[in-house]
């Protein structure tokens, strides 16, 4: 008979209809492994958040993910969002490399980059408009025009009746590399005037402290960038999820933090004080608030050495590969004082503060020698020895997979003078030369040359063991290592 047949074919038909139908959550696509190639193959320009449910950080952005699309759809954008459930889709983050959630992809025509912006619907919207249009928009009207920079947190306009000006060039050249604003273009008087603008000058928007900043400098990318970067921050940025990618992924690396208990009486007053010094230092530092009594802030708390018990304090520190910290000598957060300890900052007058925890009097009566800031260099720079050390965190839960093999592979080398088996607690712990950023990290401290070399291999025994036999350099091939030592070299970061 052809007609279950045919019935079949429409079955068949329905299910895989069914199959990569897209479904939508607030304006968010829902992808899966059924329907990913067909959602970026169908949308020219698609971001795609891969996240895990349990994920606090992916809580916190799913809101403005979805007043994202919410944006994007009354702009009449081409632009989609979309979201994976990494921990369900494991080929689709496998495939895209995703080890940290969330991440964030930006597909242009099927081709992905990563998402640099920031984690507000502004920020999220003011990127994706800027990857898939013109750099910037022509404001006609003055109606257009307020609502271009009524629209956006931080909105930059340029007045310009000569658009081939040098100025304008230079203007249309940093809106393209700029991403945390939106660019507006127009020769219209009744706008310019509306705003007070002159002729051939670019005028930064923005809903926070002086409102409204026209640029003084030359005709250089350079300068308009760190000028347009300068007054998009307010001059104290409060320390939250929200802002926590902008204020550390910028261009700015010198951060003077201000540890504070919002409930207390002297907030408001530390606060003002603060954004009154810093209107010196734009441009130079970021002057950061942070509630030090919110719980997600406690591995901050110590990765300063310090307590709630501290507060109100503060640290100025630079976002460089050495992560040098400062301390000033006076607790009293003065406007004196704190002009100070900046200027000393920027003219190099400070020496960097380094924590260390003291010595423990049976420090090397274990097989793993406890090392501190104070004994570091005397032991692990010995010459007459090879020493392995790791620089874990107490926290950090690779690290305490690896405790029970790291007491055996001391145990294993005890008898051995030649050799030494030590840790040390990095987050209590600081040293001038070697900054560690993620936990546990492995160095060996070689014999006669006091050469380093960092471990990269699998954390087992026979690894590890082989590893400081051959001084650094033999790790056993990963064909050679049962399933059941196998311990991919995870780190938990600072």
């Amino acid at each position: 008979m052809i007609f279950p047949t045919v019935l079949a074919v429409f079955f068949l038909f329905g299910v895989i209809s069914q199959a990569d139908e897209i479904q939508t959550e607030q304006g968010v696509l829902v992808l899966n492994k059924a329907n990913f190639d067909t959602a970026i193959k169908e949308n020219e320009f698609i971001l795609v958040e891969f996240y895990a449910p349990w994920c606090g950080h992916c809580k916190a952005l799913a809101p403005e993910y979805e007043k994202a699309a919410k944006a994007l759809a009354e702009k009449e954008s081409s632009v989609k969002l979309a979201k994976v459930d990494a921990t369900e889709e494991s080929e689709l983050a496998e495939q895209f490399g995703i080890r940290g959630y969330p991440t964030l992809k930006f597909f242009r025509s099927g081709t992905p980059t990563d998402y640099s912006g920031g984690r507000q619907a502004n920020d999220i919207v003011s990127w994706l408009l800027k990857k898939s249009g013109p750099p910037a928009t022509s404001l006609s009207t003055l109606e257009d025009a307020k609502k271009f920079i009524d629209s956006s947190d931080i909105a930059v306009v340029g007045f310009f009746k000569d658009q081939d000006s040098d100025l304008a060039k230079t203007f249309l050249a940093t809106a393209v590399l700029v991403e945390d604003a939106v660019f507006g273009l127009t020769d219209n008087e009744e706008i310019a005037s509306n705003y007070q603008a002159k002729d051939n000058t670019v005028v930064l928007f923005k809903k926070f402290d002086e409102n409204q900043v026209t640029y003084e400098g030359e005709a250089e990318e350079s300068s308009l960038k760190k000028f347009i970067q300068a007054y998009s921050f307010p001059l104290l940025v409060e320390f939250n999820h929200e802002t926590a990618q902008k204020i550390f992924g910028g261009e700015i690396k010198s951060h003077l933090l201000f540890f504070l208990d919002k409930s207390t009486d002297n907030y408001q007053t530390v606060t003002d004080v603060a954004r009154d010094v810093a209107k010196n230092y734009r441009g130079q530092l970021l002057f950061v608030a942070l509630d030090a009594t919110e719980p997600d802030h406690e591995r901050i708390l110590e990765f300063f050495g310090m307590k709630k018990t501290d507060v109100p304090t503060v640290r100025l520190i630079k976002l460089e590969e050495d992560m040098a910290k400062y301390k000033p000598e006076s607790e009293e957060l003065t406007a004196e004082n704190l002009q100070k300890f900046v200027q000393d900052y920027l003219d190099g007058k400070l020496k960097q503060h380094l924590l260390s925890q003291d010595l423990p009097e049976d420090w090397n009566a274990n097989p793993v020698k406890v090392l501190v800031s104070t004994n570091f260099d005397s032991v692990a720079l010995d010459e007459a020895k090879d020493v392995l050390v790791e620089f874990y965190a107490p926290w950090c839960g690779h690290c305490k997979q690896l405790e029970p093999i790291y007491e055996k592979i001391a145990e294993h080398f005890k008898e051995n003078e030649d050799v030494v088996i030590a840790k040390i607690d990095s987050t209590a712990n600081e040293l001038e030369t070697i900054k560690i950023t993620s936990f546990p990290t492995i160095k060996l401290f070689k014999k006669g040359t006091n050469e380093v070399v960092d471990y990269n291999g699998h954390r087992t025994f026979d690894a590890l063991t082989k590893f400081v036999e051959s001084g650094g350099v033999e790790e056993v091939p990963e064909a050679n290592i049962s399933e059941s030592e196998t311990d991919e070299p995870a780190r938990d970061e600072l």
